[in-house]
C-alpha cells in the first residue's frame, strides 16, 4: 500500500491532481511516460494534500483558519493582508506531525543517498486546484531554491504549507470561485537543475497573444527561472514553426534579443540567503542565452509534452550549467487562449494619433485609457480606482487583486510569459511589459492610451485617442470562385490574421519588414565597418546578438517572411520584393548619406530598376539569400517572389537572370515568380511580360495613377477626386491584362487598394475572370460575404 504522506515522483500520475496537486502529479507523469521519448525531468517526491489536511488537523488550524477568512472582503487590501498575515504565521509555527516528519526524512534520504555533498533542492508548492485546464493559478504560492540538508527542507515545506495563504492565493480563490476549504497543498522537493550557471525559460505550444496553435513560444534568460517567471527581466524570445520542425528543416522562425539586465543564481558560502540576484555582463546580454540547437530541443520537448497531455502547455525549462542538458521543470495546461473556444472575440484599433510616450512588449490585443496611477510599493496598491492605468517596475501576482480594477497594466521589466502577464491575459486587462522607463515617463494622473492592438510592440500614448472596437468575425463562408487573399505587411500581426478566412496572402510588403524590423540602409549594413561613427554605433545597437551587421540584415528579412509563411502554411503567400522609392529609404538610419534627390520618387530609382542596377546589387543580394533560405533551408516553399515595378521587358529579363544567380530560379522547387502589372507597359505588353513571369499580380494603386497621369501622394482636393480605378481607362489595362494572363493559363490577381473600397469594383473583377482578389484583412469577411450573394 501506498504511503500517504510522502510519494515519489516516479509513482505519480497525471490523474492524482486531488493527491499532489496539478504540479507534481504533471512531474510524475513526465518522468514515468515521457522518459523514453528523451524529455528529461529531475526527480523527487511530494507530500500528500491528505498530509497537508492531517498537519492542519494536528494542530487545531482547519477550523480556525476558516473563521479567519469567513465574510473577508478581498477588495479591501489592507483586511486581506492581515488576514493573510496570522494565517501565514499560524503554520510556520505549527510542528509537522511526526509521521510525516519522518516520512519526508526517510524519502529524502533516499533521494539522496548517492548525491554529492554540495546537492541542492528546490521545495515547490503544487495546489489541488492549481494548474487545472481552466484556472492557471499562477505563481500564487511560494518556491524555495538551493534547498539543502534535511532541516532546511522541513523547514521550507511549512513555509510552503503557509503560502496558500498568500494574499494573492485567497483573492485568486475567492475569484475563481473555489472554496478556501476545498483547496490544499503538496509540498514537491525536486532536484535543482544548476541552471543558476546556465539558462532558463518558459515556453508555450501555442502564441499566447493570437493563439496560433502551430508555433512553440520559447523564452530565455541568464539563470535561475525565478527571473523570467516574475517578470524581473525581459528575456530572449524565440517562435518555432511545428510542421518544419517535424520536417528537421530550419523552423526557428522569429527571434527577439532581450536586456537580459539581470540574474539569479546561488549564493556562495558565508553569503545571506539561497539565491542572489547579480548584473549580467554586458557581453552576455549582447547575445542569446541560448543556442539555436537549444532552441530546437525545446521545441520537439514541448510538442512531445503537448501530444502528450492532448492540450496546449505551458513549460517551464532550465538549462544545467554544468552537464550542458535541458531539464524540464514542470509542465501545465495554457489557461488563456486554448480556453476561449467559440466565445466572440473583439478587435480593437486606434482611430486617432498621439505622441509615443513609451513602448514594450504587448500582452493582448486591447486598449485601455484612463489616467495613470504610478505605484512603486505593493503598499501604495489601494490607490489604484477601477478604469486607471496602473504603472509600476514589474507586477508579480501578490498584485493580483488590484490588478482586475485597472483599464491597463505598464511595467519597467517582465516578458511575455512572466507571471503578471499570464494573469493580465486571464483578466483580460491589456498589459505593455518591459518599457524600461514607465515610472518615469509616465506621471501620476496623466491621461494616457495604452494600445496593444497593434503587433508585438505596445505603446502608450499621450491622451485620450478614440478607439474603434469591432466583433471579430470567424467561421465558414461559402465557397466563391474567386479566390479571397489578404494583403499582410506585419509579421507580427500574420498569427492574428491568419485566423480570419482566406486563401493565402496575394501581397506581403518586405519595406514593411525592412522598415520595422530593421530601420537601418542597407547600405550601412554593407559599409559597416567603414562608416561615420554614430552610424556605426547605430549600426551595433540593432545587430547585437548576430554575427555580423549583414547577417543581422539576412536574418530579420528571413524571420519576417517565414513568419509570414507559416502563419499561412501552406496557403501561397506571394512576397513582393522591397519597393522603397527613394525618399522612403532616405527615412532609415543613414539613408540621407546613400539616396539620391528626386523630383518625383514615385517615378523614379525603385523596384527592378534597383535590383538591376550595380549600385545597389549588394543590397539585393540579401533580400535574395534570405528568400533562399525561408524556401530552401526552411521548407517555406509556399511563399513565392514577386518583383514590383517593372518598366521594360529587358529589366524583366534582366531580374529574372539575377534571382536564378542567387538560388532562386523560375520553377525549382515549385517557385513562381510574379511580376506586379503596374506600369501600363505592363498591360499594354501583356502577352510578352507573361512570356517572363509566370503571372501578374495587379497593383490598381499605381496603374491608376499612370495611366490616369496622377499623383496617389497629392493632397491637392482637385486631383484626389479624380484617382479612381473604376475608370473607363484604367478598367481597359486591367481587362487586358486579365483576359491575357487567363488565356495564357497564367496566374492574375489583384493586391491594390480598390477592390477593399468599392464592392463594385470588386464583383466587376469577378466577372472579368480574376483568380484571386486580395484584400485588407478588415474587408475580407465583408467583401467575401458580398460577393457571394
Amino acid at each position: 500500500m501506498m504511503n500517504h504522506n510522502v510519494l515519489p515522483f516516479e509513482q505519480l500520475r497525471k490523474e492524482d491532481v486531488d493527491s499532489v496537486g496539478g504540479k507534481n502529479s504533471s512531474l510524475g507523469e513526465m518522468i514515468s511516460q515521457l522518459a523514453t521519448a528523451g524529455v528529461r525531468v529531475p526527480t523527487g517526491f511530494a507530500t500528500t494534500a491528505q498530509a497537508f489536511r492531517d498537519f492542519l488537523t494536528h494542530n487545531n488550524l482547519t477550523q480556525k483558519i476558516a473563521e479567519r477568512l469567513e465574510g473577508l472582503d478581498i477588495e479591501d487590501v489592507r483586511a486581506l493582508a492581515a488576514a493573510g498575515a496570522d494565517i501565514r504565521q499560524w503554520v510556520v509555527e505549527a510542528p509537522l506531525q511526526p509521521a510525516l516528519e519522518q516520512d519526508i526524512r526517510t524519502s529524502f534520504a533516499e533521494l539522496t543517498k548517492n548525491d554529492a555533498a554540495d546537492a541542492s533542492f528546490a521545495v515547490r508548492s503544487s495546489a489541488t486546484a492549481e494548474d487545472l485546464p481552466d484556472a492557471s493559478f499562477a505563481g500564487q504560492q511560494e518556491s524555495y531554491l538551493n534547498v539543502a540538508g534535511i532541516d532546511d527542507v522541513l523547514d521550507k515545506i511549512k513555509h510552503v504549507f503557509a503560502s496558500l495563504y498568500n494574499d494573492r492565493a485567497i483573492a485568486y480563490r475567492v475569484h475563481k470561485g473555489f472554496t478556501h476549504a476545498e483547496v490544499a497543498l503538496s509540498a514537491g522537493v525536486q532536484r535543482m537543475v544548476r541552471s543558476d550557471v546556465g539558462s532558463s525559460g518558459v515556453m508555450f505550444t501555442i502564441d499566447t497573444e493570437s493563439g496560433f496553435d502551430q508555433v512553440v513560444f520559447i523564452t530565455s534568460s541568464y539563470g535561475l527561472g525565478e527571473t523570467v517567471v516574475q517578470g524581473a527581466v525581459n528575456p530572449d524570445e524565440f517562435y518555432v514553426f511545428k510542421p518544419t520542425l517535424a520536417q528537421g528543416k530550419e523552423a526557428i522562425i522569429r527571434r527577439s534579443i532581450g536586456s537580459k539586465l539581470i540574474k539569479m543564481e546561488f549564493t556562495q558560502a558565508g553569503e545571506e540567503g539561497r539565491v542572489k540576484t547579480v548584473d549580467v555582463p554586458l557581453e552576455q546580454r549582447n547575445r542569446y542565452s541560448i543556442t539555436d540547437e537549444d532552441v530546437n530541443e525545446l521545441a520537439k520537448y514541448a510538442v512531445i509534452i503537448e501530444k502528450h497531455y492532448g492540450r496546449p502547455m505551458d513549460i517551464e525549462w532550465g538549462k544545467d550549467g554544468r552537464d550542458g542538458k535541458i531539464y524540464i521543470l514542470q509542465a501545465r495546461p495554457e489557461t488563456v487562449k486554448s480556453q476561449q473556444g467559440n466565445k466572440a472575440e473583439m478587435s480593437y484599433a486606434l482611430k486617432g494619433s498621439a505622441s509615443v510616450l513609451t513602448t514594450g512588449r504587448a500582452i493582448g490585443q486591447k486598449i485601455g485609457t484612463g489616467a495613470v496611477r504610478v505605484i512603486m510599493d505593493p503598499s501604495e496598491m489601494e490607490r489604484v480606482q477601477p478604469g486607471d492605468i496602473l504603472v509600476a517596475d514589474m507586477t508579480d501576482p501578490n498584485w493580483e487583486p488590484v490588478m482586475k480594477r485597472a483599464a491597463a497594466i505598464v511595467t519597467n521589466r517582465g516578458g511575455r510569459t512572466c507571471h503578471a502577464a499570464i494573469i493580465a491575459r486571464e483578466l483580460g486587462v491589456p498589459a505593455v511589459v518591459g518599457c524600461t522607463d514607465a515610472t518615469d515617463v509616465l506621471k501620476d494622473g496623466m491621461l494616457v492610451t495604452v494600445s496593444c492592438a497593434e503587433g508585438d510592440e505596445g505603446k502608450i500614448y499621450d491622451g485620450i485617442l478614440d478607439m474603434e472596437v469591432s466583433e471579430v468575425e470567424r467561421g465558414e463562408l461559402p465557397e466563391i470562385k474567386t479566390k479571397i487573399m489578404m494583403n499582410v505587411g506585419n509579421p507580427q500581426l500574420a498569427f492574428n490574421f491568419c485566423q480570419i478566412p482566406n486563401k493565402g496572402v496575394g501581397l506581403a510588403r518586405l519595406e514593411f519588414v525592412i522598415n520595422n524590423n530593421i530601420g537601418v540602409h542597407p547600405k550601412a549594413i554593407l559599409e559597416y565597418p567603414n562608416i561615420d561613427s554614430d552610424l556605426k554605433k547605430a549600426v551595433e545597437s540593432v545587430a547585437r546578438g548576430h554575427a555580423n551587421p549583414r547577417a543581422f540584415y539576412v536574418d530579420k528579412v528571413t524571420e519576417g517572411v517565414a513568419t509570414i509563411g507559416a502563419a499561412f502554411y501552406p496557403k501561397p503567400v506571394i512576397v513582393r520584393l522591397s519597393d522603397f522609392k527613394s525618399n522612403e529609404y532616405k527615412k532609415l538610419i543613414g539613408g540621407s548619406r546613400y539616396e539620391p534627390d528626386e523630383e518625383n520618387p514615385m517615378l523614379g530609382f525603385r523596384g527592378a530598376s534597383r535590383y538591376i542596377s550595380e549600385d545597389f546589387a549588394e543590397a539585393f543580394a540579401m533580400e535574395c539569400e534570405a528568400m533562399k533560405r525561408v524556401r530552401d533551408d526552411m521548407g517555406l516553399t509556399n511563399v513565392e517572389i514577386m518583383v514590383p515595378f517593372v518598366r521594360t521587358l529587358e529589366q524583366g529579363r534582366r531580374v529574372i537572370e539575377l534571382l536564378a544567380e542567387k538560388g532562386l530560379k523560375q520553377g525549382e522547387n515549385g517557385l513562381r515568380i510574379i511580376m506586379m502589372c503596374e506600369v501600363p507597359s505592363n498591360a499594354i505588353l501583356a502577352e510578352e511580360f507573361l512570356q517572363i513571369f509566370d503571372g501578374f499580380s495587379i497593383g490598381s494603386n499605381d496603374l491608376t495613377q499612370l495611366t490616369l497621369g496622377l499623383d496617389r501622394d497629392s493632397g491637392m482636393e482637385l486631383l484626389a477626386k479624380d484617382f479612381d480605378e473604376r475608370d473607363p481607362a484604367v478598367k481597359f489595362m486591367l481587362s487586358r491584362a486579365i483576359s491575357t494572363a487567363r488565356r495564357m493559363g497564367k496566374y492574375v490577381g489583384i493586391c491594390g487598394q480598390g477592390p477593399s473600397d468599392h464592392l463594385d469594383f470588386a464583383k466587376w473583377l469577378v466577372e472579368e475572370g480574376i483568380e484571386s482578389i486580395s484584400l485588407n484583412p478588415d474587408t475580407v469577411m465583408r467583401t467575401w460575404k458580398d460577393l457571394a450573394v
